[in-house]
């Protein structure tokens, strides 16, 4: 069953623990950086509306009539849009924000409606001002859509490169390994590129309870455990 753990008022981390046990930290974005991307997509939609404009007054009243409903469409739907695709609009690309279930899910089409319609809620009596006092007031920094949406506005984490393990055989461990051996053999693989021959030897014999080998026998083994682990399970 999912869990949420609470943390202090002042403390802008979420921790959530998934059903598999994995726990997650989300970074709460706060109301400064997304007033930031806010101001970015209300300066793209202007210059979207701006070239509409010139293009349809040509038309008369069709493409008036044209041009209201591309307006309409892009006011509602504009984040809509970027934030079923990607999680973000371009503003809060740019601030490296990402929008999310408030269980660290990717956020749903149907979420990201009931979140953006009710920018009409948070903009009473003017000016964003029950969205402000919203994000002000709520522990996870949520607006009134958010809350009807269950989302979050969080900060991207940064994608970590994942080091190219060595080429090697897969090989399937004989034995079941712990979530530690498993990170400690994965660890070594990355290493080994950097290591000599001697260390690697005599790192991987400390390994020989698991693997049975020794020498760089263990090492040949423990390089075929790390590709079963990383991409040959299936």
């Amino acid at each position: 069953m999912n869990s949420v753990v609470k943390v202090p008022r002042t403390d802008t981390i979420r921790t959530h623990e998934t059903p598999e046990g994995i726990r997650l930290e989300l970074r709460l974005a706060g109301l400064i950086v997304r007033a930031c991307a806010w101001t970015i997509d209300m300066l793209i939609r202007f210059v979207l509306y701006g070239v509409i404009s010139f293009i349809f007054t040509y038309f008369g009243g069709v493409g008036t009539a044209v041009m209201l409903i591309m307006f309409f469409l892009i006011e509602w739907f504009y984040p809509v849009i970027f934030e079923i695709h990607s999680g973000a609009t371009p503003g809060k690309k740019a601030m490296g924000l990402v929008v999310i279930h408030d269980n660290g899910t990717p956020v749903s089409f149907s979420s990201s409606v009931i979140r953006n319609l009710l920018r009409a809620a948070d903009f009473l009596p003017f000016m964003y001002a029950a969205g402000i006092l919203s994000v002000l007031m709520s522990r996870d920094f949520q607006r009134l859509g958010d809350l009807a949406a269950g989302t979050l506005v969080v900060y991207r984490d940064k994608e970590l490169e994942r080091i190219k393990l060595p080429d090697a055989a897969i090989v399937r461990p004989s034995l079941e390994l712990s979530v530690e051996e498993q990170s400690e053999i994965i660890r070594f693989a990355e290493r080994c590129p950097q290591l000599s021959v001697e260390r690697q030897a005599e790192l991987a014999t400390q390994l020989s309870y698991v693997t049975g080998k020794q020498g760089t026998a263990a090492v040949q083994e423990l390089l075929g455990y790390a590709a079963w682990l990383t991409r040959g399970r299936g």
